[in-house]
């Protein structure tokens, strides 16, 4: 059974850094790609970063410069460095793993196979 278990969110001032950890169980973890997503209070979950097997990345706009996704397969958890963090950036924050091979490059959604249950980060002003 696939679990997903991120840590590391909590309360930060804005401009800040929290780097979040989601650690990974019930899969050959190095096979597969890995994302963030997040949701703030009344929002839309809204995608984040994501990492390929390969390391390739890629990241919404809105972090872009600010969040860096990376991975580590002799762990099994995949990071997201988060700095200059802003009172936007509050929300849950979700880790993803996708089915296996699955990958479309202009939706983030697509192939997403388990979620995490989220951690808390929220940026104070």
């Amino acid at each position: 059974q696939v679990q997903l278990v991120e840590s590391g969110g909590g309360l930060v001032q804005a401009g800040g850094s929290l780097r979040l950890s989601c650690a990974a169980s019930g899969r050959t973890f190095s096979n597969y790609h890995m994302g963030w997503f997040r949701q703030a209070p009344g929002n839309q979950r809204e995608f984040i970063a994501r990492i390929t097997t390969s390391g390739s990345t890629a990241y919404a706009d809105s972090v872009k410069g600010r969040f860096t996704i990376s991975r580590d397969n002799a762990e099994n958890t995949v990071y997201l460095q988060m700095n200059s963090l802003k009172s936007e950036d509050t929300a849950v924050y979700y880790c993803t793993i996708y089915r296996l091979g699955w990958y479309r490059a202009t939706d983030p959604f697509y192939g997403i196979d388990y979620w995490g249950k989220g951690t808390l980060v929220t940026v104070s002003q």
